[in-house]
């Protein structure tokens, strides 16, 4: 598996919530939903994205933003303009005092705003759900982050935009891998800055030693992996490879591949129905009570207390129109 696309991997988007967003000036919406990352792409016009902590960032025509939950931030058409729209959890929007709003202007097919002509249009894609093994690169990720058109490849952006016009069986399926190909693309483009601050896994991929071995730790978990098969696969002894790779990822392989396991086999509790027992041999445990007991000393719940407490996908249906941030014109 390409490591990267382990961030969408396990919850993959379904039915993820993507609208064009049409506003003119002055407008400002308060992000409070918390969702584990949302996108964001100026098709014309310009927005600022002021976050908690930090400066306002400007993006302009192409450029695109990625926002990490569960940090609160701020769209808007400058950095002082106040917001009147606060968006929570759970697909609610509120005035800055706690009012819910009921009542969005709908624009057609997936289209909101005052009107399709405004001067300034986002799209906009936000994910429901955070995977465990998507996780550890979440957590890699500034609470922010923006690259400017020239930065990516806009070709998806263009694909993405008329995808979004229509509405034939299937639509949204196909919606959700191209969002899940745009943001793994904006992910690859920031990973190769110098000021990225890769995880120490990541840049590990890189190294002629450890890299190999990671690949194998990650596309094959069910297998009886040991520091010696590994270094037998790598062409080195065992002691450089546990030195080399310790230094690199930061843990011994065999700690890394425990946390792989637990995390593909939180992912498995979560979108499958499969058994303890099936998953615990598609994750390289021997028996359910292995797996379970490893689990718990990790996570602190069974794995069974774990799926009951999963989260749901969310529907399939266009989303309500409460989910969606109605541009407001500041006083």
């Amino acid at each position: 598996m390409d490591v990267l696309a382990g961030l969408l991997e396990g919850p993959r988007a379904r039915g993820a919530f993507l609208i064009r967003a049409c506003f003119d000036p002055p407008w400002s919406v308060r992000v409070e939903d918390q969702a584990p990352l949302s996108l964001m792409v100026v098709v014309t016009g310009e927005a600022w994205i002021v976050p908690t902590s930090g400066a306002p960032i400007r993006i302009g025509p192409g450029d695109i933003a990625l926002a990490r939950g569960p940090e609160h931030y701020t769209c808007a058409d400058a950095p002082d303009t106040v917001p009147l729209v606060r968006c929570l959890p759970g697909g609610i929007c509120a005035t800055p005092d706690g009012e819910l709003l009921h009542g969005v202007m709908d624009l057609g097919l997936r289209t909101w705003g005052e009107r399709t002509d405004a001067s300034v249009a986002l799209l906009i894609g936000t994910y429901h759900l955070r995977g465990e093994i998507s996780g550890r690169l979440l957590d890699a990720l500034p609470p922010l982050l923006t690259l400017t058109a020239g930065d990516w490849d806009r070709g998806l952006l263009t694909l993405l935009a008329a995808e979004m016009a229509r509405d034939e069986p299937g639509q949204e399926v196909v919606l959700d891998r191209l969002l899940d190909l745009i943001v793994i693309q904006a992910l690859r483009a920031w990973f190769s800055r110098p000021e990225a601050e890769a995880p120490a896994w990541y840049a590990a991929l890189g190294d002629p030693v450890v890299g190999p071995a990671l690949r194998l730790l990650q596309d094959e978990p069910a297998h009886p992996w040991t520091v010696a098969a590994l270094a037998a696969k790598t062409g080195v002894s065992r002691a450089a490879l546990a030195r080399r790779f310790t230094a690199l990822v930061g843990e011994p392989p065999m700690a890394y591949l425990t946390g792989w396991r637990l995390a593909h086999c939180a992912d498995l509790l979560r979108d499958t129905d499969l058994t303890i027992g099936a998953i615990a041999r598609q994750v390289g445990y021997g028996s359910a009570f292995a797996l379970s007991s490893a689990f718990k000393r990790v996570y602190g719940v069974s794995p069974q207390e774990h799926r009951e407490h999963r989260p749901r996908p969310a529907p399939t249906s266009a989303p309500a129109p409460t989910s969606v941030p109605v541009p407001v014109p500041a006083p």
